[in-house]
């Protein structure tokens, strides 16, 4: 009969992690916050300030103190997550608990859960272990795949081509999304902050490691950066090694494209006067205070022209030629313009090359 808490490392669950009834993160909402094991929910056993009580305890008066200190605190709070959260599990709820190195934090919990009956496995190593197998995955993972690099300038319809590819069942890495930024000087998302680099990888590695190697996967021609993320070092040179397809817009549409993705900054002039003042260096104060004039006066297409004419195009030729190899080969893929069906009849073409 298997002895229950058991004590496992993380190679050695991933084969099975979707198979345990809850995962159960036990670190404090801030650590939680910044990365955790996908799907896993948080049930603190020290909260953020509970935890930064038992560190300075145990800075300024030892470990006896703080350990009595951090007992009393995690008796109590396993024991409300006990009560408002586990109490009608059946007996073979299966749990998996992890805390940061797989110590006393998670062994508290997988210890009180086993003892109640439940069969609890801890994480050997805890979320350091689980992070050691994510980067080291990540060196490799994207070698073992078939990228298909989506290109085009500034609002040529990228990210609308990924979204229609992926509604169709296509295997679509959209590292934008995953980053919540649009990858330009104007690409910050007034809704949404950036993840963390970790969580940032953390996704990218849970995606990867759900598509099928024998696929395509579409991908967008990104920088090593998006936003303040940086893109893995395997996925971005095995990216600028792949084939390339290029996606051709009319310029009219893709300022109305812009207009339309860009709405927050066409109803905020002063966010988007901001935000063009970081093009300083590049375009000189003469260059900007016109942009600037324009947004306050709402001349926002002229605007939206004139900064995909003398910055976006500018900047994408020189970056795409210099970074992805094969981009002079790229088969050229026309939208006709922004409707739905332009964009299925261009993701229809799409798939259609990758099976030839």
């Amino acid at each position: 009969m298997k002895k229950y808490p058991a004590l496992l490392r993380f190679h050695d669950l991933l084969p099975g992690l979707e198979q345990f009834d809850a995962i159960i993160d036990v670190r404090s909402p801030a650590e939680f916050a910044l990365d955790h094991i996908p799907g896993a929910i948080n049930c603190p056993v020290l909260d953020d300030e509970e935890r930064h009580r038992v560190g300075t305890l145990y800075r300024q008066t030892g470990a006896f103190e703080a350990k009595k200190l951090g007992a009393t605190l995690i008796a109590r709070n396993i024991a409300h997550h006990i009560e408002t959260q586990f109490i009608d599990q059946p007996q073979d709820w299966k749990p998996l608990i992890y805390c940061w190195r797989g110590g006393n934090r998670s062994g508290a919990m997988a210890t009180i859960l086993a003892r109640i009956g439940w069969p609890a496995v801890q994480l050997d190593g805890g979320y350091k272990e689980y992070r050691r197998h994510v980067n080291a995955d990540l060196t490799e993972l994207p070698e073992r795949f078939q990228f298909r690099v989506i290109c085009g300038p500034t609002g040529s319809g990228k990210s609308r081509l990924l979204q229609t590819l992926a509604r169709v069942g296509a295997q679509v890495l959209d590292l934008e999304k995953l980053a919540a930024h649009r990858g330009s000087v104007l690409g910050n998302l007034p809704t949404e902050t950036q993840p963390s680099q970790k969580k940032f990888e953390t996704d990218i590695w849970q995606t990867l490691r759900h598509f099928d190697t024998q696929k395509v996967i579409y991908i967008e021609s990104e920088s090593k950066k998006i936003g303040d993320l940086r893109v893995p070092d395997a996925l971005i040179e095995n990216m600028r090694k792949s084939a390339c397809i290029s996606l051709e817009l009319a310029h009219s549409n893709r300022i109305r494209l812009l207009m339309q993705d860009y709405q927050h900054f066409l109803n905020d002039p002063d966010l988007l006067s901001k935000q063009l003042s970081c093009l300083l260096q590049l375009h000189g104060r003469e260059k900007i205070a016109r942009w600037h004039k324009l947004a306050a006066d709402g001349e926002m297409e002229v605007l939206v022209g004139e900064l995909l004419e003398d910055h976006y195009d500018p900047a994408y030729s020189r970056s795409i030629e210099r970074n992805f190899s094969r981009i002079k080969d790229a088969v050229l893929v026309r939208l006709s313009d922004l409707s739905d069906e332009a964009f299925q009849a261009a993701t229809k073409e799409v798939i259609g090359l990758v099976s030839e």
